[in-house]
């Protein structure tokens, strides 16, 4: 330990960091459950995926009076789910793991479903209860990751964050329209 308390000697931080090279970013003091946290990170992966095909969808089926705004924010949506997707996916490799991008089983990994939806008023509701799904289950992952692996557990927060924006812009949307 060096003087201030906080941190290990440099030279046992030195010794540390050239055991193990292969494991890149992941070291000796990651706590987490590697295991876990790439089964929960592939799961997101999926949740993701799903929500950006949805939103794809409802782009391009949005239809009568009110759709263009909304086809926007649909359009908008999608473009931060894939980002999402793509941290997700960068993360699981920095993990050592590999995401999992395969068209089977992808409904079955993700949180969300995906449901088309006929109207402008159905395509609004099932994102939002999509996004709130979403919620739920980046809240319960950052809570199961807690300080264990503060890098995943911030890129989930700040995902959160935009999950959240999503859900009231869609609630929002909801108030603004005529019910059908």
């Amino acid at each position: 330990m060096n003087p201030s308390g906080f941190l290990s000697d440099i030279q046992t931080l030195r010794a540390r960091a050239r055991q193990h090279i292969e494991e890149g970013a992941v070291t000796a003091g990651y706590a987490a459950d590697r295991d876990t946290v790439l089964k929960l990170l592939n799961e997101a992966l999926a949740t993701e995926i799903v929500c950006v095909l949805r939103y794809r969808r409802h782009y391009f089926m949005a239809k009568g009076i009110h759709s263009q705004g909304v086809a926007n924010e649909f359009l908008e949506h999608s473009n931060e789910e894939q980002q999402h997707a793509d941290q997700i996916a960068e993360r699981i490799v920095q993990l050592g793991g590999e995401p999992n991008f395969s068209p089977e089983g992808l409904s079955a990994r993700s949180h969300a479903e995906y449901v088309e939806g006929t109207s402008l008023i159905e395509m609004i509701r099932e994102d939002l209860v999509a996004e709130r799904v979403a919620i739920e289950s980046y809240m319960e992952m950052i809570r199961y990751i807690g300080d264990k692996d503060p890098t995943s557990r911030r890129m989930l927060e700040d995902i959160l964050a935009v999950e959240e924006e999503h859900a009231d812009e869609l609630a929002d949307l909801l108030e603004g329209l005529p019910m059908q």
